[in-house]
């Protein structure tokens, strides 16, 4: 009897306050008690496991016709995690002036929902429909076992990440027009690779390239990121940012990264520094060409061979044996599988073939920092003063001990780069000299380019020789193949830990045009990464 008056009684308090609070009160209610059986009959009675189809499907469908009444308090509770949820639904109809939206949910796929938004924002007299998709997954609250929303900010939007706030309203600065060198309009429509290249640059010198702002709806970041309009209420008038790019090489490296997944590419001008294109197609929409900071393989390679030569170490025609092992501080070292041993090898062998261990074998007569400061003073690497024009990641070659030593001489360890480092790597050993790369025209850039002292003429010849050969008959030939006159190139593939395949890295010149790559989880860097940079080439930019 007991326990049932117990059971009554809570079933009578539940169902009142649902009526006075909403669907949300559940979770408090059935929380509530302070032991006995009926409390226990409660926690047997909890679901568990995933939730169904069915059940992910009822959640969202809920969740979204709270959100389409604009009712925010009912569907964060719809949420798990209520307090966030509100804060979030109720600036996205007040700090975004959302006046009306309606929320469509598609068939679930197991606890996934997707769902497509068409809303109305209204900034004074100006009103714009926004329309995206997005989706949102479903789980069990912790307490209760009920189907809830996993709230996190994508759910509202799905470049929302944590710290982010939608603002509608006059933009800070104007809109701008991006041009290439020769004053070609770059737009974003025809190069969507430089969709997040143009944000940061109109967010960077949108204000001094004169235009007037219009009135938007974005997404303003919690990082240093730009922000990002996603709806355009009223037309500025842009003005007009001028940029060191090449639309034909930029149309070029946007099409050789579109075939190949989680890829990325630089070109620039060696005898100037100046950028001459830069693409990225990737699932996350990251700058890796500019921000990525990845192992880059046998690529490095060429910086280690430039500090064995001016070390006395060896020469181009000097000795470097490629044994099938090298052991360093306890960790043994192997080639790529298929690569025949050579103990009869010169540097140059070994360079062409990427043979890992006659690099490795250098380490017991190098210091722990040799290689940092050679990167760092003769190619301009990893010292955080690049000024390119907006931000970028020059390098990190740190002097660390151990078996790092040695796996920074071929490009593992410690080592990261990104295409733009590894463009400028093969740009000053083209010309011998380095220069800063640069996006934009050098008045537009605050403080002083950074500075290094470049590769001793006899240093930067064999370099060329070696990475001649490397280009014509070594491991990048066949990428190269058809490209002949003033050509040399590097291949790498680098191992990351969780990564069944490995990334596919390549570098090359031919005149004044420098390109680098990497194709993630590419594989080897004349699989990959290699016709992406043979492309370019051929383009003759």
């Amino acid at each position: 009897m007991r326990n049932g008056a117990k059971a009554a009684l809570v079933g009578g308090v539940f169902l009142g306050m649902v009526g006075a609070a909403g669907f949300g009160v559940y979770e408090l209610v059935g929380d509530v008690g302070g032991g006995g059986d009926g409390v226990e009959a409660a926690a047997a009675e909890k679901p568990a496991g995933p939730p169904t189809r069915a059940e992910a499907a009822k959640a969202a469908k809920a969740f979204f016709a709270a959100w389409s009444r604009r009712d925010t308090a009912e569907a964060a509770q719809l949420t798990d995690n209520a307090v966030a949820a509100r804060t979030a639904l109720t600036d996205y109809f007040e700090a975004a002036h959302v006046s009306h939206v309606r929320v469509t949910a598609e068939e679930p796929v197991g606890r996934t929902v997707g769902y497509a938004v068409e809303a109305t924002v209204s900034v004074g007299e100006h009103r714009g429909t926004w329309k995206y998709e997005g989706e949102l997954e479903v789980v069990r609250g912790e307490t209760t076992g009920r189907p809830l929303v996993d709230w996190a900010p994508e759910v509202l939007h799905p470049d929302l990440q944590a710290g982010d706030t939608l603002q509608a309203g006059e933009a800070e600065v104007p809109p701008i027009r991006l041009v290439d060198r020769a004053g070609q309009e770059l737009k974003r429509s025809e190069h969507p690779s430089l969709g997040p290249l143009l944000d940061k640059l109109r967010d960077q010198y949108g204000k001094q390239a004169g235009g007037k702002p219009g009135v938007e709806l974005w997404i303003d970041p919690e990082s240093s990121a730009p922000r990002q309009t996603l709806l355009t209420l009223a037309e500025g008038k842009p003005g007009t940012v001028r940029t060191t790019l090449s639309a034909a090489a930029q149309r070029a490296a946007e099409q050789a990264v579109a075939g190949r997944a989680e890829a990325s590419v630089v070109a620039l001008r060696p005898s100037t520094g100046e950028i001459l294109a830069v693409a990225d197609h990737r699932a996350d929409g990251f700058d890796a060409s500019f921000l990525g900071q990845l192992a880059p393989g046998s690529t490095m390679k060429i910086v280690s061979a430039s500090l064995l030569i001016d070390k006395g170490l060896t020469a181009a025609e000097g000795a470097a044996p490629c044994p099938p092992s090298a052991t360093w501080q306890s960790q043994t070292f192997n080639n790529l599988p298929g690569l025949a041993p050579n103990e009869h090898a010169t540097l140059a062998d070994s360079f062409a073939r990427s043979c890992n261990t006659a690099f490795v074998k250098f380490a017991d007569e190098l210091k722990v920092d040799d290689l940092t400061r050679q990167a760092q003073e003769v190619f301009g690497l990893a010292r955080d003063d690049w000024r390119i024009g907006v931000p970028s990641f020059d390098g990190r070659v740190p002097a660390s001990g151990g078996p790092d030593t040695a796996a920074a001489l071929i490009g593992q360890g410690q080592v990261q780069l990104n295409p733009l480092t590894l463009a400028s790597v093969t740009a000053t050993a083209r010309t011998g000299a380095f220069r800063q790369p640069v996006l934009v025209p050098r008045e537009l850039i605050d403080g002083e380019l950074a500075q290094a002292r470049g590769l001793a003429p006899g240093t930067a010849a064999q370099l060329r020789a070696m990475m001649h050969r490397t280009a014509t008959s070594g491991s990048a030939a066949g990428a190269l193949a058809g490209l002949g006159g003033d050509i040399g190139a590097k291949t790498g593939s680098a191992e990351v830990d969780g990564q069944a395949t490995a990334n596919s890295w390549f570098t090359a010149y031919r005149g004044d045009l420098a390109v680098a790559a990497v194709a993630e989880q590419g594989g080897r860097g004349g699989e990959s990464a290699g016709p992406i940079v043979a492309a370019v080439l051929r383009s003759g930019a």
